[in-house]
């Protein structure tokens, strides 16, 4: 989640078709992380950005929660780092509207998988998984979990010990440094790709985030 949140609605001017977006909420049981990353670019088509405010630190709007899934359109006017986290059994799919994301799972004695995604790109990630994102200032995306995140663990090294530490799923995310630099110590130079915009290669998306 991004610095404060709150719910997008059709009085700003934000939601131009809210019976889409019910209709995507009405799952009738938990979604895939595919089925995740799909309804994160169909929500998409019922938003008019032109009237958001950018002049922020960022938002996290909730689009949608259902008892299959929710959505949040995170507004990223300043690059972030979440650090290493997961979602609590949540999967997650992503579509990018605008600039520049890039997702990476938490790989142990091989090489960092770093994958970048732009606008029109769209990637899935299993709720099994613990990964980082970075976003570029101005990048505009799509999340939908299922099921609707009860938590959030946030992952950083302590006295040489890996901890996890349970968070709300409204708590701004935070970075990770020592835990990125312990696993990049001893790997090779970090690979970074650039996906289609189906994001279907590769792990991360699933055939989490």
């Amino acid at each position: 989640m991004t610095s404060s949140s709150g719910t997008a609605g059709t009085d700003d001017g934000l939601v131009v078709d809210r019976d889409a977006l019910d209709r995507l909420a009405a799952a009738p049981g938990l979604l895939t992380p595919q089925e995740c990353m799909k309804r994160a670019r169909r929500a998409a088509d019922a938003l008019d950005l032109s009237s958001l405010d950018r002049t922020s630190a960022g938002d996290a709007l909730m689009l949608w929660r259902s008892e299959s899934s929710e959505a949040w359109l995170n507004l990223w006017w300043r690059a972030r780092d979440t650090g290493y986290h997961d979602h609590d059994g949540s999967c997650v799919g992503v579509y990018v509207i605008e600039g520049v994301a890039r997702n990476e799972p938490m790989v142990v004695g091989a090489p960092r998988r770093v994958r970048e995604y732009k606008a029109g790109d769209r990637f899935a990630f299993p709720g099994t998984g613990i990964h980082r994102m970075e976003h570029d200032s101005g990048a505009i995306t799509i999340h939908v979990y299922s099921p609707p995140i009860r938590a959030i663990g946030h992952y950083e090294v302590e006295d040489g010990e890996l901890r996890r530490r349970p968070g709300s799923p409204d708590e701004p995310s935070v970075s990770s440094p020592g835990l990125l630099t312990a696993l990049t110590a001893n790997a090779q130079p970090a690979r970074t790709s650039a996906l289609s915009s189906t994001g279907s290669s590769g792990p991360a998306a699933n055939v989490k985030a």
